[in-house]
C-alpha cells in the first residue's frame, strides 16, 4: 500500500497529520467523547459568560454587598458604587473574550489538533484558578463543564484522535 492511499487513521497511527483536506471534501467524523468536550465547552463559555450579565443585571444588590465589606475608611461608598459597573463591562468582555477561545480551541481540537487540546486544557485550569477569587454559582457551573469538556479530551479512547508530532531531526 503506498502512502497515497493510506487512511487517517493509518496516518495517526505511523505518528503524521491527517492528509490535508481540500475545499469541498467532506469534515472527517470526531470520536463522540470529542464531539460531547467540545459541545460542552460551548455551554462553559455560554453560561460563563452569562455569570457575569445576571450581576450586570443585579448591580445593585452587588454593589450593596460590595458596600458592606468595605472595611477601609479611605474608600466611599460612592466611590464604590462608580466603579461596579465598569468592572462588570470588563468581566463580561473578559469572560467572553475566554469563553470565544475556549470555542475556538474546542473547534480546532474536534479537528484533532493535538496543540489545540493542550490550549483547552490551560485556558480551563486558568478559569478554574480565577474562579477561586470569586464568583457565583454559575461561574461555578461553568468551570465545571469545561472541566468536563477537557477531561473527554483525554481519554485513552480518543487519544488516537490527537497524533503525537515527531520531532525532525
Amino acid at each position: 500500500m503506498s502512502e497515497a492511499d493510506e487512511s487517517d487513521d493509518q496516518r495517526r497511527a505511523r505518528g503524521l497529520p491527517p492528509e490535508p483536506r481540500r475545499p469541498g471534501d467532506p469534515e472527517p467524523e470526531a470520536p463522540k467523547p470529542v464531539h460531547v468536550a467540545y459541545w460542552l465547552l460551548v455551554a462553559a463559555a455560554v453560561v460563563l459568560t452569562l455569570a457575569f450579565v445576571v450581576d450586570l443585571l443585579n448591580r445593585e444588590a452587588f454593589t450593596a454587598a460590595l458596600i458592606e465589606r468595605n472595611t477601609e475608611d479611605g474608600i466611599a461608598d460612592e466611590q464604590i458604587a462608580a466603579g461596579v459597573e465598569s468592572m462588570l463591562w470588563s468581566l463580561i468582555v473578559g469572560a467572553a473574550a475566554v469563553g470565544a477561545l475556549l470555542v475556538l480551541f474546542g473547534w480546532k481540537a474536534r479537528q484533532g489538533t493535538r496543540s489545540a487540546r493542550t490550549v483547552v486544557t490551560v485556558l480551563v485550569v486558568l478559569m478554574a484558578l480565577f474562579s477561586l477569587l470569586g464568583g457565583g454559582y454559575l461561574v461555578i457551573v461553568a468551570v465545571l463543564l469545561a472541566l468536563a469538556g477537557s477531561a473527554l479530551m483525554y481519554l485513552p479512547s480518543v487519544d488516537h484522535y490527537f497524533p503525537k508530532v515527531l520531532k525532525r531531526p
